[in-house]
């Protein structure tokens, strides 16, 4: 199995990065009878998040390349980002096209994970060295 190394995160962050943004180029330009104003909102709110955290798994990967004795931290932080817009902004953006309400009980997972990953990467930097 490949280490999920510095390159791995950030060339997720890429990936990641230019799927938000088609997919709020998408929402932006889909018709209201695909996404109703009401939903926009929702919507939009995904694509944000999705993108806010995107910076944070390239920061991720940056930082694993730059500080490697701090990996282990930073690659679960940078998998519990990558987790969290799957989980948060997936959820949001399934929700908003298909209008299967109980998809909304699977985005708070993903702001756990989120949560959990800023703790960890604070951790990697803050906890007592040697």
């Amino acid at each position: 199995m490949r280490k999920l190394d510095a390159s791995f995160w950030i060339g997720t962050a890429g990936i990641l990065g230019a799927l938000g943004v088609a997919l709020g180029a998408m929402g932006a330009h889909l018709p209201s009878s695909i996404i109703p104003l009401l939903t926009r909102e929702t919507y939009a709110l995904a694509v944000r998040y999705h993108l806010y955290h995107v910076l944070a798994l390239l920061a991720c990967g940056i930082l694993l390349a730059v500080f490697p004795e701090r990996g282990r931290l930073l690659r679960w932080s940078a998998a519990l980002f990558a987790g969290g817009i799957v989980l948060f902004s997936g959820s949001l953006y399934a929700l908003v096209l298909t209008d299967v309400l109980i998809l909304g009980a699977i985005t708070p997972i993903g702001g756990v994970f989120w949560i959990a990953a800023w703790g960890l990467l604070g951790w990697a930097f803050l906890a007592r060295r040697g």
